[in-house]
C-alpha cells in the first residue's frame, strides 16, 4: 500500500503542531522587563540594610531627624484636624494608611543617602526638593499612593457602617463598640482588608521610588522592578516588611515622636536595600542638582 502522501501530510502536520506548541511555550516564558537586573538577597543582608541606614543617619547629622520631624508635624496636623471635625474615628485607618504612603514620604531620605554615596553633602534643602530629580513621575507615584490610601479609608468607613449600622461614627462610639461581638468582627474584617492593601503597596512600592529617583524611570517600570525583587527573595522581603511595620509601629505608638528616628532609619535603609537588590550596568542619568 502507498502511504507516501498521507505520511508526508501527517509529518507536516506533526511538525506544524510541534512548532505551534514550541511557540506557545516560548511565549509563556517571555521574561519581564529588567528581570536580569534583579539580584536575590538573604535575610542576613536585611540586617545589613539597617546598619547602613543607621550609619547614614549618623553621617547626615541633624538633617535626617529634622526631615523626619516634618512628617511628624504633618501627622499632628491631621490628628488635630480630625479632632476638630469630630472625625477621630478615622484616625486608626489614617494611621494604617500611613504605611501605604510612607514610600513617597521617604524620597528625601533616599536623596540624602544617594548624595552621601556620591561623596556629596546631604543637605536639608536637597531632601525637601528631592522630587525635582524626576518631578512628574515621583509626584504621580505620590498621588497614586494617596489615592490608594483614600480608597482604604473609605472602605474602613464602609466596614464600620456595615458593622455598626445604628452607631454614630464617632471616636467615643467606636471605642464603646469594639468590645462587642460586632466589634470583634469589625476589627477582624478591617485587619484582613488592611493587610491586603499593605501587601499590594509593599510589593509594588518597596523599591519603585528609589529607582524613580536613581534612574528617572516612570511609575510602571518602578513597580515592575519592585514586584520582581519581592517575589525573587520572599524570605528576605517578608523580614524586611515586618521590620518596616515594627519600626513604624514603634514610632506611631510614641505619639508620632518616635517617627523622628524610625522614619529616617527605614528611609536610609531602603536606599541600601535598593542598591543590593537592583544592579545596573550603565550609569544613571546626570543629577540635576
Amino acid at each position: 500500500m502507498n502511504h507516501g502522501p498521507h505520511s508526508h501530510a501527517d509529518e507536516h502536520h506533526q511538525h506544524h503542531g510541534s512548532g505551534e506548541k514550541d511557540l506557545r511555550v516560548a511565549e509563556t516564558n517571555i521574561p519581564l522587563p529588567f528581570h536580569d537586573r534583579i539580584r536575590p538577597v538573604t535575610t542576613v543582608q536585611v540586617w545589613g540594610w539597617l546598619r547602613a541606614g543607621w550609619a547614614d543617619m549618623r553621617a547626615a547629622g541633624w538633617r535626617s531627624p529634622a526631615f523626619g520631624a516634618v512628617f511628624v508635624a504633618l501627622g499632628y496636623g491631621i490628628w488635630f484636624g480630625l479632632a476638630n471635625l469630630g472625625m477621630l474615628y478615622l484616625l486608626t485607618p489614617m494611621i494604617a494608611g500611613f504605611l501605604l504612603v510612607a514610600p513617597s514620604l521617604a524620597v528625601g531620605f533616599y536623596e540624602m543617602s544617594h548624595r552621601m554615596e556620591q561623596g556629596r553633602d546631604p543637605s536639608f534643602r536637597s531632601a525637601l526638593l528631592s522630587f525635582r530629580h524626576n518631578t512628574f513621575h515621583i509626584l504621580t507615584a505620590g498621588l497614586v499612593l494617596m489615592l490608594f490610601m483614600m480608597i482604604w479609608v473609605r472602605i474602613a468607613a464602609l466596614v464600620f457602617a456595615v458593622s455598626f449600622p445604628y452607631t454614630n461614627m464617632s471616636g467615643a462610639a467606636l471605642l464603646g463598640a469594639l468590645g462587642s461581638a460586632d466589634g470583634i468582627v469589625f476589627l477582624t474584617v478591617g485587619t484582613v482588608i488592611g493587610f491586603g492593601f499593605a501587601v499590594v503597596a509593599f510589593v509594588f512600592g518597596a523599591f519603585s521610588l528609589p529607582m524613580m529617583l536613581d534612574r528617572r524611570s516612570d511609575i510602571f517600570a518602578g513597580a515592575i522592578v519592585s514586584a520582581q525583587a519581592v517575589f525573587k527573595s520572599p524570605k528576605a522581603m517578608v523580614l524586611w516588611a515586618a521590620l518596616i511595620v515594627a519600626f513604624t509601629g514603634i514610632g506611631l505608638a510614641t505619639a508620632f515622636l518616635g517617627l523622628i528616628v524610625t522614619l529616617p532609619l527605614i528611609g536610609h535603609a531602603t536606599w541600601h536595600a535598593y542598591r543590593d537588590v537592583v544592579e545596573w550596568d550603565d550609569p544613571p542619568p546626570p543629577s540635576s542638582s
